[in-house]
């Protein structure tokens, strides 16, 4: 059973969400109908025989009378309430896509038409492949090719939009595109998408381009459309070509350009003459239908009546399933008869009414008669056994007196701020929930003078917690796309900081907030052939010392021995061991209470096979991709897919993730990793090659416990000497994590650059931003910060980014008592460091130091650095002197060591 929800929208932005308006003074009411009233109960089967209401932007004045008593209605004032709820549905919709190729008017040329049976405003962008194109870069047609209206983008293609055809069997929705195609043997194909104006939905042949041949002798290719082809569709894009229809006997050989005189004997008869190929298309469309409600008082001389009368415009037969309640229970109750027709009881708690047609034909409505001893009427909408309208995944409340509508004076008012502009209304909303966050905060704080708290208060509490931040996260997500303005990083940091201690995930990726990551390999681990056995010996070394995550090594086969150039994905007998080796470690970490991360390649492949130009950009193995897997802007790899959507790896073939066959293919892989390794999450390598938002799509499909992503460049430096501003640097970081959606999180490598600078120069100045803030993007986004100072890039036998020798504990120092989530490399675990590293982890769990605690920078001068966390434990770097404030707190040292001190407060 489908549950459609409806929720308000007060202001613009991308939510699709549901708009109520209210009527206050003068509204407008649907009733249409003419009904008499007794003293003693309402008859509606009968509507036309009583009083009456008319049309018009208030109730009119009536009076009926009876031998009992008056019934009287009168006045604007006893208009009680009256609201529209507009309901929105997506539903999808069938259709079909026409490509026609066929004479043209003046008989020596052909016009091709490509048309769309849908509704929307259709855009086909377009252009043009010459003979001796390489690879899939697209051409503008000469100009008198071009139709009307068209529009050029930049230099390589045409938009041009989609007409209402006035003669096509079609009918009115049939949009479509005509293109004069001058006899021109330089032209081999056409190549278009066709795109949805509306939605901003692509229509692609198998995550490609539609081809469209105008010359008979192209290699034989899987986006072709034309005759004697049979194009194979993946579903969620256009499905099976349903028809193909032949003007023409011509054929498309195979192969048959192997020189230019070959071709040029082609050429003096190689033009197509027609075809006609129809495609299904499916797209989603948003019907727009309403509820109304309007409620009018009715005095008898010893009694109100509220007579409300209820109308919608959905379809077909709608069932009204309701009830009333007394106070403020809002418990459903059974209101006493007379109700109205076709009304049947429901399990002796509710009403169920099936809504009568309108005179008009459009939509049905309802009239109900209750008594003033109720103080709301309830219901829910019923379209269909499977689909059920609600509001804000509650039930339906409409307040029947003056204490039912103070109690809910928020609904009342929710669309006041309608005119409000775009940026009051979401600071209005956000500030909102941030204040109901901050009244959660302090029902915990006052609850720790309390001697006992009920276990499932405090889960509740937190919950609801959880749920505020997620809906103000992905409301802000939506409304401000970067963090470039400084207002939206100083949003960002106060949700974290009002965010209270996490005890569930917020989404997918991000874990529980308490996470220790341990890399649990360095750069050599593959020279023993058995490193997973070796690290299962380990396992519960790992968990005693705190670690509660371990990444792992990439598991497949590869090129390079340390696994970082894959080759058949689906192959997991590495250097590291073999896939039964690996699937028992797991399982052995899953027993001492460790999450294991999987090191997922997904930017670039090592190929098995040559392509006829001697590249090696043909694969193998289970994903068997050609060249149109590999992007068209690597120099190195002569791609046949779009264009990278980040950096470009350079030592094996890049991945066009904008290929939706990829994108299905790597998202059944990561499942598989899931299901058969046993896999919590993902460690991303060289994320900056690809778009975050490809990231999101693996992760949505994936369901990972913890994500985080390698998003690495260089920070930046004048003259040598590196920047204290280094927010363009972390501002990249968390542009990446946004394209996620915040479903991943990143290693923080602002910070850990900020700290090579500050403690190999003695500068602990840089350790706090312009705002008082850590540098980093801890101080930015700290849930989803991964700090480190060393991993098997950067340290290890590779060396490429060394922390500065001996300064590795004041490191450890810093990011184990700062938010973020903090990852300990496996070498400096394993070494004369162990120790230190154990009492820093232990003093973390001890004191619930955790992804969002609060930082208050003490002093950040030349020769020390000083915090207080959370008012749980004080800090120090440097050899300059700090000692934490006395007043109702007393210190005590816990840990120290070369350069740092951490205190706790008792």
């Amino acid at each position: 059973m489908s549950t459609i929800t409806i929720e308000p929208l007060l202001y613009h932005c991308h939510i699709k969400t549901t708009k109520i308006r209210i009527h206050s003074s003068k509204p407008k009411p649907f009733i249409p109908l003419f009904l008499h009233c007794s003293s003693s109960n309402v008859n509606t089967s009968n509507a036309s025989s009583f009083y009456s209401f008319r049309q018009s932007n208030r109730f009119n004045s009536v009076a009926v009378a009876n031998t009992t008593s008056t019934l009287q209605c009168s006045h604007d004032e006893d208009v009680f309430f009256s609201k529209s709820f507009p309901i929105n549905q997506i539903q999808m919709m069938e259709g079909k896509i026409t490509v026609r190729l066929e004479q043209g008017k003046d008989l020596r040329n052909l016009e091709l038409r490509v048309g769309c049976n849908l509704i929307g405003k259709w855009i086909l962008h377009w252009g043009v492949s010459h003979v001796d194109d390489v690879g899939r870069e697209w051409d503008q047609p000469p100009s008198n090719m071009i139709p009307p209206e068209s529009v050029l983008i930049k230099n390589y293609a045409i938009e041009t939009p989609l007409k209402k055809s006035l003669f096509s069997a079609e009918g009115d929705t049939f949009h479509e595109v005509r293109i004069d195609l001058k006899c021109n043997n330089e032209i081999s194909a056409i190549n278009f998408v066709l795109k949805d104006e509306e939605t901003g939905v692509w229509y692609q042949n198998k995550g490609r381009d539609f081809k469209v041949p105008l010359l008979d002798f192209l290699k034989e290719d899987t986006n072709i459309i034309g005759p004697k082809r049979s194009l194979s569709l993946w579903p969620g894009t256009l499905g099976q070509i349903s028809n193909i229809l032949h003007n023409s006997d011509a054929n498309v050989h195979k192969g048959q350009y192997n020189s230019t005189e070959s071709r040029d004997k082609k050429q003096e008869n190689s033009q197509l003459e027609g075809f006609c190929v129809e495609m299904p298309i499916t797209k989603k469309v948003s019907i727009n239908n309403s509820v109304s409600i309007s409620i009018k008082k009715c005095y008898e001389s010893w009694a109100v009546k509220n007579i409300l009368y209820f109308e919608t415009d959905l379809p077909g037969d709608i069932v009204l399933h309701w009830g009333v309640c007394r106070g403020d229970s809002r418990r459903w109750e059974v209101p006493p008869a007379p109700h109205p027709p076709e009304t049947v009881a429901f399990e002796g708690r509710a009403l169920r009414t099936k809504l009568q047609p309108r005179d008009s034909g459009n939509g049905s409505s309802v009239l109900i008669t209750l008594g003033e001893e109720f103080s709301g009427f309830l219901f829910v909408l019923k379209q269909n056994e499977n689909t059920w309208f609600k509001y804000m995944g509650n039930d339906f409340y409409i307040p029947l007196s003056s204490s039912g509508r103070e109690d809910r004076s928020e609904d009342m008012h929710m669309g006041v701020s309608e005119k409000a502009s775009q940026e009051s209304s979401f600071f209005a909303f956000t500030e909102g929930i941030v204040n109901e966050i901050r009244n959660l905060v302090t029902d915990i704080s006052s609850e720790k003078s309390k001697k006992r708290k009920a276990k499932e208060a405090k889960e509740s509490i937190l919950q609801e917690i959880e749920r505020l931040a997620a809906e103000a996260f992905n409301f802000f997500r939506s409304s401000v796309p970067t963090f470039s303005e400084e207002a939206a990083v100083e949003y960002e940091a106060s949700m974290e900081s009002e965010t209270s201690t996490p005890d569930r995930k917020v989404s997918s990726g991000t874990g529980t907030g308490y996470e220790i990551v341990c890399q649990g390999f360095n750069w050599e681990s593959h020279k023993s052939g058995r490193w997973y056995r070796e690290l299962k010996e380990k396992a519960l070394e790992l968990a005693s010392l705190g670690c509660t995550v371990v990444w792992l090594p990439p598991p497949t086969e590869s090129v390079s021995p340390e696994g970082y150039m894959p080759k058949d994905l689906y192959n997991l007998n590495s250097r590291y061991g073999n896939i039964d080796e690996l699937k028992d470690l797991v399982k052995t970490f899953h027993e001492v209470g460790i999450k294991a991360l999987g090191d997922a390649v997904l930017n670039h492949r090592c190929a098995h096979y040559q392509n006829q130009n001697g590249i090696w950009n043909m694969f193998g193995g289970l994903l068997n991709w050609d060249d149109q897997a590999v992007v068209a802007d690597d120099p190195h790899f002569q791609g046949r897919g779009n264009k990278s959507s980040g950096d470009n790896f350079h030592a094996a073939p890049n991945i066009d993730h904008s290929q939706e066959f990829v994108r299905k293919d790597l998202k059944e892989w990561l499942c598989w990793l899931r299901k058969e390794v046993g896999y919590d999450g993902w460690r991303l390598d060289f994320a900056r090659g690809f778009w975050g938002g490809y990231v999101k799509e693996y992760l949505d499909a994936s369901e990972p416990y913890f994500s985080v992503g390698e998003y690495w460049d260089s920070l930046s430096y004048t003259n040598g000497e590196m920047d204290h501003n280094q927010d363009a640097h972390r501002q990249r970081i968390v542009d990446w994590i946004t394209a996620t959606n915040g479903a991943s999180g990143a290693f923080d490598v602002t910070t850990k650059g900020i700290l090579h600078s500050a403690l190999e120069r003695c500068e602990y100045w840089r350790l706090s931003d312009r705002q008082g803030k850590p540098p980093g993007v801890i101080g930015w986004w700290p849930s989803r910060a991964v700090t480190f100072i060393e991993n098997h890039d950067t340290g290890s036998t590779q060396g490429h980014w060394r922390f500065p020798i001996g300064k590795e504990m004041q490191g450890y120092a810093y990011i184990l008592t700062h938010p973020g989530t903090p990852s300990v490399f496996f070498d400096h675990i394993f070494s004369h460091y162990g120790t230190e590293i154990e009492k820093l982890i232990s003093l973390r769990k001890r004191n619930k130091i955790h992804c969002r605690s609060i930082v208050q920078i003490s002093k950040a001068e030349k020769d020390v650095y000083a915090a207080i966390i959370d008012e749980k434990i004080a800090m120090k770097m440097g050899p300059g002197d700090f000692k934490p404030p006395s007043g109702s707190q007393k210190w005590s040292l816990a840990v120290e060591g070369r350069d740092y001190k951490i205190w706790e407060a008792s």
